[in-house]
């Protein structure tokens, strides 16, 4: 699953590229990143050799823009969230954003030959949310792999809030552990966790 979440992040890292994708469509916006990002990885020998600060960097300022971290958390926290002060808050959004980052950062080396089709949105009308839903056909003759995209119009353009990989929500997976931990140590518990688990996914090269 790590590899095709490194795949998701593959779909989105060239979004500043085009500073007027803002006014199109999410699928639309999809499509036209994949051909650009999979030309960058593929001419760049330090990405391909798994240069780990140049994709810590290329997910910093290609990505992360694009993705509503703060919903994000919300959503993983469930119920819990409301139990959290907003100095809490702020620092769960933090750490729960660097452990993707820092967990799925290596997934992007692993891109070969993958093809990612993205499906049109039929009608989206007026909607500021929607599911863009995407396609990986993988070599091998391994089966294909859906991965769908939640994502919510901002002022600043479409942002991605949760993705869900052959039917399993990023989001809904990490809501359970979060819950969990909540129980155990409370809020204050569950950052512990968090701060500790960056801190070691940080050593691993």
């Amino acid at each position: 699953m790590k590899k095709l979440l490194g795949i998701i992040l593959i779909i989105f890292s060239s979004l500043l590229m085009f500073p007027v994708w803002s006014m199109d469509p999410p699928d639309r916006l999809v499509d036209k990143t994949v051909h650009e990002v999979i030309e960058i990885i593929q001419k760049d020998e330090e990405l391909k050799n798994g240069n780990k600060e140049k994709m810590l960097d290329l997910i910093e300022t290609k990505i992360l823009p694009h993705f509503n971290f703060t919903r994000m958390t919300q959503l993983a926290m469930g119920q819990h969230w409301s139990a959290a002060v907003p100095e809490q808050q702020s620092k769960l959004v933090d750490e729960f954003r660097t452990l993707l980052v820092r967990t799925y950062s290596n997934a992007l080396t692993s891109y070969h030959d993958e093809t990612i089709k993205v499906n049109p949105i039929k009608q989206l009308g007026d909607s500021t949310e929607t599911t863009v839903r995407t396609v990986v056909i993988q070599g091998n003759g391994k089966q294909p792999v859906p991965i769908d995209y939640s994502m919510e119009k901002k002022p600043d353009g479409w942002k991605v809030y949760d993705v869900t990989v052959a039917g399993v929500s990023l989001v809904t997976n990490y809501r359970g552990t979060f819950s969990s931990q909540v129980r155990k140590g409370g809020v204050e518990g569950l950052l512990k966790t968090l701060v500790a688990k960056n801190k070691s996914l940080e050593g691993k090269k």
